[in-house]
């Protein structure tokens, strides 16, 4: 080993040693090989496989609303767990790379389904341009990035565009949900979406009303297919 490599390691190591690398889930220190997330957190999760299942609950959200050819959601969101704590993280604390590790792993797992393999292009849904301001960043975008990197499939975060700014969803009805969307996402350029079947991906479904907002926008496009694959559900 070189001198400038045994510099390098000192130096990593006395970084980690003033700063550890801790899971975000669990806040126990991670190994070399683990990124965010250990590897028991990682095996924790409560997946839903819902990949695998044609009229999973996340898929019947959306029967007799718009026309969605498959969807799931990777995990289950239960309040009070720690994984809770993962996406309030990924959401409002500044921690977008949470949202690239778990696309990571979603999308291998997505791999798995011959029906989301022949996804064209993947689309976040989109946060006003006003609140991604203040966020700093679109958390949809991260889980999108790392969807892709597994799949090997672009992101497209620029052609679906929210055109107001819509009131927080907590706590509103359904009806409410849908209210609060309905019309409010435009496609920029729908040419260059059609024939393809795209993959609309959020963070956390609940009642799926911006997740069908956004897909009756896509939907007008002429022979486009639009699958829905979020992060939770809860």
């Amino acid at each position: 080993m070189t001198i400038l490599a045994q510099i390098t390691y000192l130096l990593y190591d006395l970084i980690h040693l003033v700063y550890p690398k801790v899971c975000v889930a669990c806040g126990e220190n991670l190994l070399d090989h683990e990124d965010h997330l250990c590897t028991h957190c990682l095996y924790d999760l409560p997946k839903t496989n819902y990949h695998q299942v044609d009229d999973n609950p996340v898929a019947k959200l959306f029967w007799g609303r718009v026309s969605i050819f498959k969807a799931c959601s990777f995990f289950f969101f239960n309040k009070g767990s720690k994984f809770q704590t993962l996406i309030h993280k990924l959401k409002y604390d500044n921690r977008k790379e949470i949202g690239y590790e778990l696309g990571k792993h979603f999308g291998c797992d997505l791999l798995s389904s011959e029906d989301f393999k022949s996804v064209d292009v993947i689309m976040p849904v989109p946060l006003h341009a006003s609140k991604e301001k203040i966020r700093g960043y679109n958390q949809s975008d991260w889980i999108a990035r790392g969807i892709s990197a597994s799949m090997d499939t672009p992101v497209d975060n620029n052609n679906l565009i929210r055109l107001m700014a819509s009131e927080t969803q907590t706590k509103k009805s359904r009806f409410e949900r849908w209210e609060n969307v309905d019309s409010i996402f435009q496609v920029t350029n729908p040419e260059a979406l059609e024939n393809k079947h795209v993959l609309l991906v959020d963070d956390v479904v609940t009642t799926g009303s911006t997740l069908e907002a956004c897909a009756q926008e896509l939907l007008k496009i002429p022979n486009v297919k639009v699958s829905i694959a979020t992060l939770a559900v809860a």
